[in-house]
């Protein structure tokens, strides 16, 4: 099936209060898992990293990475102030040291955190973008040398009768609009070998994508040696 687009950013009250009242706790703990498996499979980190949560939302990986390393520079960086907002909030109430920057993957570009990056997530971010190619040319930018990346996200099905079943695999009771948004999600979602092809025409050639489960995928590794 043919991918169709979705909205870039969650800003709407409904969505904010369902994502936040929603347990994705166990989504949440593979990411966190690969990002471990990840690290401990390359070079240890600087004595003082900087970790980035691209399109962190509500701050669900951003608040794990900091319980995880609390020695580390955490930034969360989203384009929805509502979404930052609840971040925020959570940070604050967990006594956690983390930045939260309220801007877009073009505003990234033009920040103060280029090149200085040692390890670089987002989670359920690719499909969200109209143009995907940032992500990469972001996470390239951000990169200091020896910089890891972990992208996490949907992959899409073959048809929508695939999605259907998806849905109501997953979510059978979930509120109207995660049900919503995971149709609408799996169906703005990129295959493998899309990510692969993209990678290797930009030239990150280190980062190797595989398939998750029964509808994610991860995109890990080097992005600069």
């Amino acid at each position: 099936m043919q991918r169709r687009l979705e909205p870039e950013l969650m800003n709407g009250d409904a969505q904010v209060q369902a994502y936040a009242a929603a347990d994705f706790s166990s989504g949440d703990q593979a990411t966190l898992e690969a990002i471990q498996q990840l690290l401990f499979t390359t070079s240890p980190l600087p004595a003082d990293p900087l970790m980035v949560d691209l399109g962190c939302g509500p701050g669900n990986i951003t608040l794990r990475l900091a319980e995880l390393f609390p020695n580390t520079r955490i930034v969360g960086i989203d384009g929805a102030e509502s979404m930052l907002a609840l971040a925020r909030e959570r940070a604050q109430q967990q006594q956690l040291e983390i930045s939260f920057l309220c801007q877009t993957l073009q505003e990234v570009l033009e920040g103060p955190l280029l090149g200085q990056a040692d390890l670089i997530v987002s989670n359920s971010l690719l499909h969200h973008l109209h143009q995907p190619d940032l992500l990469w040319t972001v996470s390239r930018a951000l990169a200091a040398p020896g910089c890891r990346v972990l992208h996490r996200d949907l992959r899409r099905p073959a048809s929508d009768a695939e999605i259907e079943q998806l849905r109501l695999k997953h979510l059978p009771s979930a509120p109207e609009v995660l049900q919503h948004d995971f149709a609408a999600s799996l169906a703005a979602a990129f295959e493998p070998h899309e990510v692969t092809a993209e990678l290797h025409r930009l030239g990150l050639n280190q980062l190797t994508v595989s398939a998750e489960d029964d509808r994610y995928l991860v995109v890990s590794g080097l992005v600069k040696s």
